[in-house]
């Protein structure tokens, strides 16, 4: 038998090795992340892309060619334009401007002359035989993307062409009389490439090979997919334009954020002692290493990815409180603090996993499915559980067990778990759910009386409903000051809640969006802006939502695959189909109660009302499956299962009730610093997030345990009834 390695050193040795290395990834994090490495300071967090809302980039206006454009083709054009300019950010933005533009814009980017080189122009795409005889347009391309296939070491760059239904069934007649024969694909009148058909394409999927490198491949993918638009569009104007949530809104984040950080620190120390110290030295790393991670991935950090930012702040909160409580229960059950650390984290393992897992698999399908702002907070959440269970289950427990090997071994550095009154929480249920049902209820009744007072069943924000743009250009300096004051007269004269400006850098020009105005109130705004500053040229539009109804359809669907996927994840990890029911239902009711405080309060519902609805399925997900874990592990105590299955949920929720108020406080503290110290515009969406949290925390605790349990109990019920059968004569 072989011998064992034999650790170097010491354990104190290895203790202060461990706390010194530590300290060195830290520092050089925090460095990196503040200044930068080299001359172009890579990895500072001052690189990071901001989206529109956060820094601005560059707005470009089309004009559509063709004269009386239906809509179809209009939103047709405007959501394959979003999918093309994804290439460049997740939150770009494209939207209908008056009758006959279409509005692109792109945050991140500075430079409008390159977008437009790259993009290119959107002109006449078609595939025409040697006769003359039209095959396809731009209409019915779905996708064009360059690839490389590799025979014998010999590389064969391509073109991987899919069309719609209609263009497969015209191109297979088309390819199976023209084999040997060329087809070429005209762009804007001029022929881009002439392949040659091989053999009969009868499925709509189509490669054109042989391309001198990949660079001419993607050139040629690039000039197909922004042809495959229904209509020709001719540029019109670009613009640098400024953030939409003003000037202050990174200032008063970025404050609100290291005010939240310190509290959360002190908290931590103060409810969990030495643990909890560690825990907010583990956190700090935690915020450097997903600012490097952003910055290295290249996400476009907007409000919404803010969002996901802070659900995994939270998650790696409560990753923290699940083993410190296990640590103190091990402690409170006579174990020694050596074993009591060990054994804490090996309990809580299972439940961090499942909840960081499940998490995951929504991120990761809201990622696929979803588009826009969507895909934003995808990436920034996924980012941040993979670091917050990192810095949970490494960086803490490695410091953890190198200060006990230095001495900090004492269990009062630890604290030990109290003894806990456990609630019937089954019987309270029935007044939670009917609770809850009523509240529901409240939200579509209001609808309803929305639709009547304003228009639509919810207070619909630009991004959904579109609105009123004006364009100024002022003869005095544009200030921070003067475009406040231009937004406060906007808002008091047309009594509006939204107001959103952009400045045009390097001009006196200013852009405010605002909610649709009608003719006279268009005319009333004009004449108070013009009255009270000096206004040389002035333009009015209506503009269309920012978020087409293909994009709501893929958040919707995204969410719908996202929910089912984890459905069957809890499903499988416990064993039990119900206990994913139940959380999926806990899901449902958390949403449709804030979707109540949008209604009620008229809330505005934009992109930041999609952030939030999902930050909110985080946080929930992740307390639901806590109590879950809790219920699973007891239920292999055959003392407390001779009590009844009604024991084991009230004493499971009792036991982890703690963790998901603590939890909970902490992920309220963060975002309620945000409400009182952020900008104005972003009040509506912190307010929501701070309702969704409680909301979370309620359904967690009253409902998804109690749900459960009523499922089981009616599925033994139906078991244990007799089968009835008919007497023989």
């Amino acid at each position: 038998m072989a011998n064992k390695r034999k650790k170097k050193g010491t354990p104190k040795q290895r203790a202060i090795l461990t706390i010194l290395l530590v300290l060195v990834v830290a520092a050089v994090s925090v460095y990196t992340s503040a200044v930068g490495l080299g001359k172009q300071h890579k990895g500072s967090a001052k690189n990071i892309e901001l989206g529109l809302d956060l820094a601005g980039g560059v707005s470009i206006t089309y004009e559509i060619n063709e004269k009386n454009p239906s809509d179809e083709d209009i939103n047709d054009t405007k959501y394959k334009l979003q999918k093309r300019v994804e290439n460049y950010s997740t939150e770009a933005e494209v939207y209908k401007e008056g009758s006959n533009r279409i509005t692109v814009e792109i945050p991140g980017v500075t430079d409008a002359n390159a977008i437009l080189e790259e993009l290119g122009k959107p002109g006449d795409l078609s595939f025409t035989l040697e006769d003359g005889t039209e095959v396809l347009t731009g209409a019915n391309i779905k996708g064009a993307d360059a690839g490389s296939t590799e025979e014998n070491g010999i590389k064969n760059y391509v073109v991987q062409l899919s069309m719609d239904e209609a263009g497969a069934k015209a191109f297979a007649e088309a390819t199976k009389n023209n084999i040997g024969k060329p087809i070429y694909i005209y762009y804007d009148g001029e022929v881009v490439s002439a392949p040659t058909v091989q053999s009969a394409i009868t499925d709509g999927e189509c490669v054109i090979e042989n391309m001198e490198s990949f660079e001419a491949a993607e050139e040629l993918a690039s000039t197909i997919r922004i042809g495959a638009l229904p209509l020709t569009l001719t540029e019109l104007r670009s613009n640098v334009v400024g953030a939409k949530l003003g000037q202050d809104a990174i200032k008063t984040s970025l404050q609100a954020g290291m005010v939240a950080l310190i509290v959360i620190f002190i908290f931590m120390t103060v409810v969990y002692r030495f643990p909890g110290f560690l825990s907010g030295i583990a956190l700090l790393i935690y915020v450097v290493l997903d600012l490097l991670a952003i910055n290295g991935f290249n996400a476009t950090l907007t409000l919404p990815g803010i969002a996901g930012v802070l659900l995994a702040i939270g998650m790696a909160v409560d990753a923290n409180v699940i083993i410190f409580t296990r640590i103190r229960e091990e402690i409170a059950s006579g174990k020694s603090v050596i074993n009591a650390i060990k054994g804490g984290y090996d309990k809580a393992l299972s439940a961090i996993l499942d909840g960081n897992i499940t998490t995951l698999i929504a991120a990761a399908v809201l990622w696929m499915k979803g588009s826009g702002t969507v895909k934003g907070f995808a990436q920034t959440l996924a980012i941040g559980i993979i670091l917050s269970m990192f810095t949970a289950l490494f960086v803490t427990k490695r410091l953890m067990l190198s200060f006990y090997e230095l001495g900090v071994q004492d269990e009062k550095f630890y604290g030990k778990a109290k003894p806990f009154k456990v609630l019937n929480y089954i019987k309270a249920s029935k007044f939670c759910i009917a609770a809850s049902i009523a509240v529901i209820i409240l939200g579509f009744v209001f609808m309803p009386i929305n639709k009547k007072n304003i228009g639509n069943i919810l207070n619909y924000d630009l991004e959904f409903s579109g609105g009123t743009s004006v364009t100024m250009t002022l003869d005095d300096k544009l200030t921070d000051e003067l475009d406040k004051n231009i937004c406060n007269t906007v808002r008091d004269t047309v009594e509006v809640k939204t107001v959103q400006s952009q400045r045009v850098l390097n001009s006196n020009q200013l852009v405010v969006k605002t909610n649709e105005l009608t003719v006279d109130q268009r005319q009333a705004l004009e004449d108070a802006l013009k009255a009270k500053y000096s206004i040389s040229d002035y333009q009015t539009q209506q503009i269309t939502a920012s978020v087409s109804k293909e994009m709501k359809n893929d958040a919707i669907v995204a969410v719908i695959i996202a929910a089912i996927f984890m459905l069957i994840y809890i499903a499988i990890r416990f064993k039990d189909m119900k206990f994913g029911a139940s959380a999926v239902l806990a899901l449902l009711h958390d949403v449709f109660v804030v979707l109540t405080v949008y209604s009620v309060a008229k809330l505005s519902v934009g992109n930041t009302f999609i952030a939030c609805m999902l930050t909110i399925l985080g946080y929930s997900i992740n307390a639901t499956i806590i109590i879950f874990d809790r219920i699973r592990e007891n239920m292999k105590d055959n003392q407390m299962m001779k009590q009844g299955l009604e024991t084991v949920v009230n004493t499971s929720i009792s036991q982890t009730f703690t963790r998901t108020i603590n939890t909970s406080l902490t992920s309220f503290i963060t975002v309620f610093l945000l409400y009182i110290m952020g900008v104005a515009s972003i009040k509506e969406f912190t307010l929501t997030l701070m309702c969704g949290i409680v909301c979370g925390a309620y359904s967690s605790v009253c409902i998804t345990g109690p749900v459960w349990y009523l499922m089981k109990k009616h599925t033994k019920k139906v078991a244990k009834k007799p089968v009835k059968t008919a007497k023989k004569k």
